[in-house]
């Protein structure tokens, strides 16, 4: 058994950054919105800080629940979202501005639908 406690307060940070994340690149089309301006490269510096927390929260609760929370939700790459903080943080010079905007436009909004699914699921039930 794992402190669902902790868990939840985690998984309620990473909800928060993936929500950070979805308000920051409303308006982010393509690469060209965070690569053409002083701004906009602000905003993927500030992304992508935001996806390298999540990702090592998401490390946490894996470890935190050796590997058994993840898998009852296979709809999300965990490998993958855990592996891109790795990216990030070893590789930060190297990251390619097209993939951080399609992850935004296509990854953040499912991702942040399976952690908010389960907070609710372990809020709902408790255990026994």
């Amino acid at each position: 058994m794992f402190d669902r406690g902790l868990v939840l307060s985690i998984l309620t940070q990473i909800s928060e950054a993936l929500e950070k994340i979805q308000a920051r690149t409303v308006y982010v089309n393509d690469a060209s919105d965070f690569t053409d301006t002083p701004a906009g490269m602000e905003k993927l510096d500030g992304v992508c800080m935001l996806f390298a927390a999540a990702g090592e929260a998401l490390k946490q609760v894996d470890k935190i629940t050796s590997g058994k929370l993840f898998p009852q939700y296979p709809e999300i790459d965990w490998k993958g979202a855990m592996g891109f903080r790795d990216i990030i943080v070893h590789h930060y010079f190297d990251i390619d501005a097209d993939q951080v905007a399609w992850l935004c436009k296509e990854k953040v909004g499912p991702l942040s639908a399976a952690i908010k699914r389960m907070i609710e699921d372990m809020k709902n039930n408790p255990p026994s």
